[in-house]
């Protein structure tokens, strides 16, 4: 049986359907650069989306295991669509593993507020599901929440479009409903969104904020461990592992260019590798 010491150099691991996630690992390990990450992008089957439930819970699930099944201390759900299916049921199916989802930021968008009006950018799977409807209900008080479906965005992500005449009209289609809105906070409900920041930034221009909760969940998965007792104790770089169920080269070729500062930056041991887990 390990002892706490054992675990507490295992590491982390973090799941995305693609490389959406990597805007969630990104902040993982600006904050916390000792530990060693598994990061799983399940590019075989991305979009989720557009999924039913049942398929969004059973992709999650079997990724899940697959983590586990390198000895993962604690795992990311960094997904909006995969936690809205999938986070309760992985939790009692894993109920001695910490396991930290990811949520729309709708509570410090509308905190943030001035105009009362807030937009919400994200999957149909994430918008449909009752834990948005939760998250809404609880903590708007009052303030209009406009949602939009990200139609498109995420395949365009995957592609490495994040920006550009395309990428730009699309945007502005999506985006006209929530800015004839008057909404001065754009939450991005989905961890592809953030990489299309730029883009986003010049057609909403400077009166709308947009809130990414990568690193409030960046400093969850922090607190988590240290409730746990699970925090590294070495102080040289952890090992970094890329894995995809998808095509391995054009994986390698979108993480190296979406979080490239990272890597730069926080040079270590990194390891690529595709599987098959379906």
């Amino acid at each position: 049986m390990l002892t706490r010491d054992d675990r507490r150099d295992k590491p982390i691991g973090v799941f995305d359907s693609g490389v959406g996630g990597l805007s969630v690992w990104r902040e993982i390990v600006r904050l916390m650069p000792n530990e060693s990450v598994i990061y799983l992008a399940d590019q075989a089957r991305v979009p989720y989306g557009d999924r039913t439930k049942g398929e969004v819970e059973r992709f999650t699930h079997d990724s899940v295991a697959w983590l586990l099944s390198q000895d993962v201390k604690l795992v990311v759900i960094a997904c909006n669509t995969a936690s809205a299916a999938a986070l309760t049921s992985l939790r009692q199916r894993w109920p001695e593993t910490p396991i930290v989802g990811m949520e729309p930021a709708v509570k410090p968008a509308s905190q943030r507020t001035r105009t009362g009006h807030v937009g919400v950018l994200a999957t149909p799977g994430t918008l449909r599901a009752e834990r948005f409807s939760s998250l809404v209900e609880r903590f708007a008080n009052g303030v209009h929440v406009h949602t939009v479906m990200g139609t498109g965005l995420v395949k365009m992500v995957e592609q490495n479009k994040l920006g550009g005449p395309e990428v730009e009209a699309r945007l502005r289609a999506i985006l006209a409903p929530v800015l004839e809105a008057n909404i001065d906070h754009l939450v991005l409900g989905c961890t592809h969104f953030p990489f299309l920041a730029a883009s986003l930034r010049r057609v909403l221009g400077d009166g709308v904020q947009l809130v990414d909760p990568a690193p409030a969940v960046a400093r969850q998965t922090q607190r988590v461990l240290a409730r746990e007792g699970l925090q590294r104790a070495l102080s040289e770089p952890g090992l970094w592992r890329f894995v995809t169920t998808g095509e391995l080269a054009h994986f390698q070729r979108a993480v190296t260019r979406l979080v490239a500062a990272e890597l730069a930056t926080l040079g270590r041991p990194t390891l690529f590798q595709s599987i098959d887990i379906d």
